[in-house]
């Protein structure tokens, strides 16, 4: 008895046509390289891209085709590939980290806003169980106490706010880089192409 898993026949079709799709994809991207190098055009990920007619993730997350794409360009006497995916790696990881880290405070500040919500509810509770045994005096200090609390909640809740202007802010300038770098990778590609 064989013990292997078979896959589903709706799996095993459905990676079939996802592998018949990326070899196309490929024999695609071979075919604009060689069009590329007999055009005597400058050989990069852009051109490929549009030649091929797939995208630039594409290019890179596949080896095969990112393998292709750079040794042509190492043939055309460009090393430009790999230096923009690392450019680009770069940029996301930074602007990635500072959004994390923003997620973070946010995260502790929620917490501690949920802590002093808690132990204000747990003082008022005391308060109203104790009201007739407790001074004028302990009844001050504990209303004083409250009034701290409530301060502080709402020094968190300023807090909090200003972390998730910080996040989207954050979010908005990761976005603001990743058109950047689509705009610098066209401006490198424009100037070759003229020349």
């Amino acid at each position: 008895m064989n013990t292997a898993t078979v896959p589903e026949p709706r799996t095993a079709a459905a990676l079939a046509a996802r592998r018949r799709k990326t070899e196309a994809a490929l024999e695609r991207v071979h075919q604009a390289i060689a069009r590329l190098r007999r055009e005597k055009a400058q050989v990069s990920v852009a051109a490929v891209a549009r030649r091929a007619d797939v995208s630039r993730t594409f290019l890179y997350d596949n080896t095969e085709a990112r393998a292709a794409v750079a040794a042509a360009m190492t043939q055309a006497g460009e090393h430009r590939f790999r230096t923009l995916a690392e450019q680009d790696a770069e940029r996301k990881a930074t602007w990635r980290e500072r959004a994390l880290n923003a997620e973070d405070a946010l995260k502790a500040a929620h917490t501690e806003i949920f802590t002093q919500r808690t132990r204000i509810g747990e003082l008022l509770g005391q308060i109203r169980d104790l009201q007739a045994e407790w001074t004028e005096e302990a009844i001050l200090r504990i209303t004083t106490e409250n009034t701290t609390l409530k301060q502080r909640v709402r020094q968190l809740t300023t807090d909090n706010r200003t972390l998730n202007e910080r996040l989207k802010a954050a979010r908005s300038n990761l976005r603001f880089q990743d058109r950047r770098v689509a705009d610098l990778e066209a401006r490198i590609a424009e100037p070759v192409l003229k020349s």
